[in-house]
């Protein structure tokens, strides 16, 4: 079950990239992300921001995710870390972007982080016939009968 939900949730990653992301033991809010995917790596994603980002710290994070029809989500738990490679940098960059900096690539504010993912965990929501019928008549859920729930190691 548990390679099942991870590759709902990575098709679902690449479909909608947006996770909340906040840096774990903090009490700031959680900001809006676009996860760059690269699709050789399972272990990692990246996000393009500034150096002035509350995120530019690094560390430790946790990144909140629901996949655009709303029938996965998932808490994942990792480390934000500056990633210097300029050939990432590059494998990733895109017109999209380049939009939000005038320097390009090169711009002083440009600033590539990696998250490298620890252990999530994840929901499913697909209620099947049965638990549609339980939902609309108001008949008691059982464990499972809404979808499905995973500890899972990325």
């Amino acid at each position: 079950m548990s390679d099942d939900i991870k590759q709902q949730f990575w098709k679902a990653l690449a479909a909608s990239p947006y996770v909340m992301v906040g840096r774990a033991g903090e009490r700031t809010h959680h900001i809006p992300m676009n996860a760059q995917l690269d699709k050789d790596a399972d272990s990692a994603f990246w996000f393009f921001t500034s150096t002035d980002n509350r995120l530019a710290g690094g560390g430790p994070a946790m990144a909140q995710f629901a996949s655009k029809g709303h029938d996965l989500f998932a808490c994942i738990s990792g480390t934000l870390v500056r990633e210097n490679d300029r050939a990432v940098l590059n494998k990733l960059w895109s017109n999209g972007v380049a939009a939000w900096y005038e320097g390009g690539k090169d711009d002083p504010k440009l600033l590539l982080l990696r998250f490298d993912l620890g252990d999530a965990e994840m929901w499913t929501a697909d209620p099947g016939i049965k638990g549609i019928f339980k939902l609309m008549t108001g008949m008691t859920m059982k464990e499972g009968e809404l979808g499905q729930h995973a500890e899972v190691a990325l």
